[in-house]
């Protein structure tokens, strides 16, 4: 802490006969955990001991705080420094510091040390004369919840002696101590004033050991067995020039003691302590802040930050759509405009606060109170004290809520959270009725507060909103695919990188074909962010498209290859292209730089790497791609991903590939269960920063049964013939519900094929699955159009009707032929009986 201890002269009425400065001297507060390791090192500490906070914090205690044993005759007879290293015991007032930090001690210790020489972490004391430094220390043991085991006070007794003019005679006669705070005058303003002295500890951490230091014992400087001056909190005021000589004081009892007067000219180094205590209560807020780009974190801490130290209630509120992310707001708010109130802390007791005003509601503040003035004005409001009447006439203004009992008397200041001039929300401190009043310099200091804090909430809202677009972004790119295709089933995941940006050039797709058939792709662009994003969309759409127009894997490949390259020079992807035929049972596979397919066969559990022609990178150019074709059978799953699943930095991708081949081979209750398997066993190795995409199809096929196919003559007899063929098959399979619309369906597009087809032949075939398929082939490449038939025109009506009936259709041409194909719903068949 770097604040020090004071009797009386603030203290109010009952402190007041304690004599002026009499216990005032610079305090340092350390806590330590029960590792022995320094968990808390307040910058009184970083004074007085010459070690910065991110030295100590961490560190063991004993290397940074006096613990040897105490000198056997006092100053006179010391031992050499290497008896002792660095830090001396002195005095032998009761057990050394060690045993306390050791945690051999359950009762609270006080003592006193000497610094002498130099440590390796404290830089020269000129204050010390450059020798010796006496310090006065008190250890409280902490029990209860939490790391924390040790509490240690530690003071500065040669500062004591130079700037509070005690003599050498005085100033030995001082030792610390404790004593029952209810045994002191006043000692309800020093139970209240104790927190002052744990800042920045947050209220769960400094109420407990409020507590306990109350219970185990106030701190004293003892001047007799007799007199003890409590120590209470310093602002640290300069001593300047004038000072009046020391004189004598009493004690309530009667016993004399040195007094400090008010020097010379105290009114203005009062105000320059009170200036230099804000100046130093802002920095370690800033410093304490915006550790994290979370908006909820970043508003915790600067909520917590205000509470004790600077006020008793803090409660911050944003605008609702500041905190879903939706950007900059525009303009000021209004009446309309919606809060949210995302964090309240205090140090009243647990739980008083939550019904009146819980976190998390939402609402609009009514326009005659002074929360809305803040809010419009982009002003601070302050009200010193909050009278009766103001209290009822605010409390009024909000339904179902009486706030009279949480505000009646308190010092009330409301400050704007404001970045680039527009108010983002706003925060509420409070000061309990026993405690100053909030003055014009507490509004600057909270105004100050509220700007470095808004703009900390700025970047954490800036942040916030640009990992929204980016999800947003990369949701958008990604497919919405279907688990059920004709013959296989298909679960997908896509988990971003982990860094910054979360966006990324991962993509997979699954793609309907002509005859049942199914295309699986996945692909990786190299690098990452926006750009790696918009070449993502460029390449699946161009995989789409030519995927549906029947285009050879390797093909399909070589005509990405190409596209890649005129679309610009830095345009690198690898990508694994596949074609699932569930009537054939084959796959019909391309690879471009990507790592090969896992393949697990039904049959025993076993899975293998397919081996591919591995081919070039998409975008290389001048390299050939080949096509490989592996036959399958009805359950065996094919696993397709990207490299960010298997690859870590520093290990062999080969381990990874092991580690994908074993964990697909698992069983699992369904498809989602074997993808949530293989991400859990990769995920566990850790170090992966990459964005991963991950495919798995479960080839199913077809059954020879489902599929019906006949050869028709391009004769417009062969119409009838069509539909008679349809309608038996469809009874043989007890779908009679769907053969009317089948065979009408059927007879427009044979119709089609016949009258704008070319050749002699005309092929049909039907597959059942979960719905019903049919295709027509003719001999003629050109694809059909929807025409715009008028009121007394005889045609053009054929693909308007499957257009109205179907549940999809589509055509697609592959060399000389064409074929369209329709897809029509099924209903659950009836039962007989």
């Amino acid at each position: 802490m770097d604040r020090g201890t004071e009797v009386g002269a603030d203290s109010g009425d009952g402190a007041a006969q304690w004599p002026a400065g009499a216990g005032r001297i610079p305090l340092a507060v350390v806590v330590v955990d029960r590792d022995g390791l320094v968990s808390h090192w307040s910058m009184g500490a970083r004074r007085l001991f010459g070690v910065e906070r991110e030295d100590a914090v961490g560190r063991p205690a004993p290397d940074l705080l006096p613990v040897s044993g105490a000198l056997p005759d006092g100053p006179e007879t010391e031992p050499p420094l290497d008896d002792y290293g660095p830090y001396e015991a002195y005095d032998g007032l009761g057990p050394d510091l060690e045993a306390s930090l050791g945690g051999r001690t359950a009762y609270p210790t006080a003592g006193r040390a000497r610094l002498s020489g130099h440590h390796p972490d404290r830089p020269a004391r000129p204050e010390a004369g450059g020798e010796r430094l006496d310090i006065l220390w008190w250890a409280y043991p902490l029990v209860g919840p939490g790391p924390a085991r040790l509490l240690v006070l530690a003071a500065d007794a040669t500062r004591l002696h130079l700037e509070r003019g005690y003599d050498d005679e005085t100033a030995e006669r001082i030792a610390p101590g404790f004593t029952r705070h209810t045994e002191l005058p006043a000692s309800g303003e020093l139970a209240r004033r104790l927190p002052e002295i744990l800042p920045n500890m947050g209220p769960g951490l400094s109420g407990r050991i409020v507590s306990q230091v109350l219970e185990l014992g106030y701190p004293v400087l003892e001047f007799s067995q007799y007199d003890r001056v409590p120590v209470t909190p310093d602002w640290g005021v300069p001593r300047r020039a004038g000072r009046r000589p020391v004189e004598t004081g009493t004690t309530p009892q009667g016993r004399p003691v040195a007094v400090v007067p008010v020097p010379v000219g105290a009114e203005h180094e009062l105000e320059y302590a009170a200036v230099r205590e804000r100046l130093e209560f802002l920095n370690e807020v800033s410093s304490g802040i915006g550790s994290s780009l979370d908006l909820g974190e970043t508003i915790r801490e600067v909520t917590s930050a205000a509470v004790p130290r600077f006020a008793d209630f803090a409660g911050t509120h944003l605008r609702a759509a500041v905190l879903a992310g939706e950007g900059f707001p525009d303009g000021p708010p209004d009446a309309h405009t919606v809060m949210h109130r995302v964090w309240v802390e205090h140090n009243d007791e647990p739980g008083r606060w939550d019904d009146t005003v819980p976190v998390g509601e939402t609402f609009a503040f009514p326009e005659h109170t002074p929360f809305y003035k803040c809010m419009v004005t982009g002003e601070p409001v302050l009200i010193p004290r909050v009278t009766e009447e103001l209290s009822g006439r605010i409390s009024g203004e909000f339904e179902k809520r009486d706030l009279r009992p949480l505000i009646t008397a308190r010092s009330l200041l409301i400050v704007p959270l404001k970045a680039r001039n527009v108010v983002l929300g706003f925060m509420v401190l409070m000061r309990r009725p026993d405690r100053p009043a909030f003055d014009d310099m507490d509004r600057t200091t909270g105004a100050e507060l509220a700007a470095r804090a808004g703009l900390v909430l700025d970047n954490a809202r800036m942040y916030t909103y640009q990992e929204n677009v980016a999800d947003t972004l990369q949701d958008s790119m990604l497919p919405q695919v279907a688990p059920r295709m004709a013959g296989c089933d298909v679960a997908t995941r896509y988990l971003p990188g982990t860094r910054l940006g979360r966006i990324g050039g991962d993509w997979f797709d699954t793609i309907k074909l002509p005859g049942s058939r199914t295309a699986l792709v996945v692909g990786d662009v190299m690098g990452h962010g926006l750009n790696s994003a918009a070449m993502m969309g460029q390449l699946r759409t161009a995989v789409q498209t030519m995927a549906t127009m029947e285009t050879p894997p390797a093909q399909l490949l070589r005509n990405l290859d190409d596209l890649a390259r005129r679309l610009g020079e830095n345009y690198l992807a690898t990508c694994l292209y596949a074609v699932y035929d569930p009537i054939r049972g084959e796959v019909h596979l391309a690879n471009a730089g990507h790592i090969p397919p896992v393949l697990v066969r039904a049959e025993d559990g076993r899975s293998e790497l397919l081996d591919l022609p591995t081919g070039a990178p998409i975008g290389v150019g001048g390299v050939p791609f080949e096509s490989t074709v592996v036959r399958v059978s009805p359950g065996d799953r094919l696993v397709l991903c990207t490299d960010g699943l298997v690859e870590v930095r520093g290990a062999d991708i080969g381990d990874g590939l092991a580690a994908l081949c074993e964990s697909a081979a698992h069983p699992a209750a369904s498809m989602d269960d074997a993808c949530d398997t293989i991400i859990r066993a990769l995920n566990t190795r850790g170090g992966r920063k990459d964005d991963v995409a991950l495919l798995m199809a479960r080839l199913n096929g077809v059954p020879a049964g489902h599929v019906a196919e006949w050869h028709l003559a391009r004769d417009p007899r062969e119409v009838a013939r069509a539909r008679r063929l349809i309608r038996g098959r469809l009874l043989e399979w007890g779908l009679a519900d769907a053969a009317d619309t089948a065979e009408l369906l059927v007879s427009e597009v044979v119709t089609n094929a016949v009258q704008h087809g070319d050749g002699d032949r005309i092929g049909l075939r039907m597959v059942r699955t979960d719905a019903l398929l049919c295709e027509v082939t003719d001999d003629e490449p050109a694809l059909p159009t929807l025409l715009g038939a008028g009121t007394h025109d005889e045609s053009g009506r054929g693909l308007r009707v499957v257009s109205r009936l179907a549940r999809e259709w589509g055509a697609s041409a592959a060399g000389h032929r064409k074929t369209v194909w329709f897809e029509q719903a099924l209903t659950p068949p009836r039962r007989r009986g």
